[in-house]
């Protein structure tokens, strides 16, 4: 009898302990779809932080928040409008990936500065 009271209550507390929550998945990018809808979709996803909108940057960043996964989504004016692209860290590297949905040579030069900051470090 009292193994069985052991085991109801190993139970009892077992069925009360808080699930461990699953790793939250995000979107890939499917360039086939417009980019209006894709940005909007995108950008509402949970368990994204929009960094703070910088007046001078056309683009807004989005970045999850374990930190591997971000997007870049341009706004009028930017390099490329209208684009998206992706970062995801894969082991010890970042792939860059993205939607060019306007001006090639803009789109080139917003994944150039993307590629940058991959190696950019604060001067201490």
């Amino acid at each position: 009898m009292r193994c069985w009271a052991a085991t109801l209550s190993a139970l009892s507390l077992t069925a009360c302990a808080p699930a461990a929550e699953p790793e939250p998945t995000y979107l890939g990018l499917d360039c086939t779809l417009p980019f209006e809808p894709q940005a909007a979709a995108l950008a509402a996803q949970p368990h994204l932080t929009p960094a703070p909108k910088d007046p001078a940057e056309p683009y807004r960043f989005y970045s999850s928040t374990d930190g591997r996964t971000s997007y870049l989504i341009t706004v009028k004016g930017a390099p490329g409008h209208p684009a998206i692209m992706m970062q995801k860290a894969k082991g010890g590297d970042i792939v860059t990936t993205g939607c060019p949905y306007g001006d090639a040579r803009g789109y080139e030069q917003l994944h150039a500065y993307l590629d940058s900051l991959k190696t950019w470090r604060r001067n201490k």
